[in-house]
């Protein structure tokens, strides 16, 4: 051990990475992802919450199908560009500080959209928070995929990833409660108050070492190692023989032309369109659900957030099995099943005439199972396809993709629905999702049980 410290004190990185990939996960791992990723639960439930808020608030402010698709698009909007902007400062701040910024930005401007009196203010405070929720995801994904070992990398991100996934349930059955009794302001506050309780843990973390060890930073990257092989030495984990032939982690600035060259071009064009094809139908279902029940199907408001309740249900039971296919089966025939599986029924929808509310919600839950197995694998895999100097802008750049068409979709179901009907609806749903099954059959890469240097080694 104590060889191995001097090393990557000294400055030899390849060290660094060897310590991580024979690290023992003990105790501060799980604390570790508790702690980061329960800012993902709250970036699912805030989110997803305006759908929620929206059926009582169209009649309230007379809104329109456009402006309802603008109200949901536009906090997309925010988290695109705050999915390019922070995937680029955490790759020079470092992934703690750029975390704690986002989360900052996102639970304070849930607070204030509690506040919202008018549709023109409700619009440009979600526009605020969504550059907190956009920043957030990809950085995560970058700090927990950096400690993570090769073999089962996939489970262990996922484990907790899956907190996600619970927040989209969550927040439909609370929403069924607490709209009808509290009020709509209600869902933002209980969305962002427990999210600030998490911003002092923050600070109790180390950096990335991998990241600190890409930026020359060698005596740190050892520190928080050193804090964490103290912490399994006391828990009785002797830590296995050093993994031999790891590559060396190299000093290089991230620049975004990176992203497009050598082996980098098709990975990140590929996954671009697979995050497209995946949230145009994840976020388009989930956030517009209860208003389609409302408006389309003139249920009331509380049958309507029910059945957006079962549709998020049913995903999650799709996330969940995730954490076991993604090892099982592996990162890209999960994709290829799970799109492909789900843009069926969807597509059926143009052979299909009026049915009724209740047969429309248990073909489309079926759907959306599948396509949830995307919904937490492809933040895994995309921090796996880059090296750490790009990881966090490789994130945010593919994030950002994933954010527009999350906002897209809201905004052409609000512009289909009055001039197609709603069965237009779907079948464009099923057109996206047969393309990102496409995309990931030809061009996506299998990364399970491999180190990251390796598979995405500097250039």
């Amino acid at each position: 051990m104590a060889d191995i410290t001097a090393s990557g004190a000294s400055g030899d990185a390849r060290h660094i990475v060897a310590r991580l990939e024979r690290l023992p996960y003990c105790s501060w791992h799980m604390n570790m992802r508790l702690i980061i990723c329960t800012a993902w639960f709250f970036d699912a439930f805030d989110s997803i919450a305006i759908a929620y808020v929206l059926p009582p608030l169209i009649g309230m402010w007379h809104l329109h199908p456009q402006q309802i698709g603008s109200l949901i698009g536009i906090g997309f909007a925010g988290q695109l560009i705050g999915a390019i902007a922070f995937g680029w400062i955490a790759e020079r701040w470092g992934r703690l500080n750029s975390m704690v910024v986002t989360l900052l930005i996102f639970t304070l401007g849930g607070l204030a959209c509690a506040f919202a009196t008018s549709y023109e203010m409700m619009w440009w405070l979600r526009f605020i928070q969504g550059i907190g929720l956009g920043g957030e995801v990809p950085l995560m994904a970058a700090y927990i995929n950096e400690f993570a070992k090769a073999p089962g990398r996939g489970r262990f991100s996922l484990s907790v990833q899956v907190l996600f996934a619970i927040g989209l349930p969550i927040c439909a059955l609370m929403g069924v409660y607490v709209v009808p009794h509290w009020g709509w302001q209600w869902m933002f506050v209980i969305g962002a108050v427990p999210a600030l309780i998490v911003i002092p843990l923050r600070t109790t973390l180390p950096e990335s070492p991998r990241w600190l060890a890409s930026r020359g930073r060698f005596a740190e990257a050892d520190a928080g190692l050193k804090r964490i092989e103290d912490i399994a030495a006391g828990e009785g984990k002797t830590p296995p023989p050093i993994p031999r032939d790891l590559p060396e982690v190299n000093e290089v600035k991230p620049r975004i032309a990176d992203l497009f060259k050598g082996i980098y071009l098709k990975r990140t064009i590929s996954v671009w369109f697979i995050w497209i094809g995946a949230y145009f139908v994840t976020y388009g279902l989930t956030a517009w659900a209860p208003s389609l029940f409302r408006i389309v199907y003139h249920l009331p408001v509380e049958r309507s957030l029910t059945y957006g309740f079962v549709l998020s249900g049913v995903g999650l039971g799709g996330a969940l099995l995730t954490v076991y296919l993604i090892e099982a089966i592996g990162r890209r025939l999960m994709f290829v099943i799970g799109l492909g599986v789900c843009c069926l029924p969807l597509l059926a929808f143009a052979f299909l005439g009026h049915l009724p509310a209740e047969g429309v919600l248990a073909i489309v839950s079926g759907s959306f199972f599948f396509c949830s197995f995307l919904a937490l694998g492809l933040a895994t895999y995309t921090a796996e396809i880059y090296p750490t100097h790009l990881r966090a802008l490789g994130g945010g750049v593919a994030s950002a993709w994933q954010r527009a068409a999350s906002m897209a979709g809201p905004i052409v179901v609000g512009w289909i629905l009055p001039h197609w009907g709603i069965n237009a609806v779907f079948v464009t749903f099923g057109l996206f999702a047969l393309m990102g099954a496409l995309v990931a059959f030809f061009f996506a890469i299998e990364t399970r049980a491999q180190v990251l240097e390796k598979l995405s080694p500097a250039q």
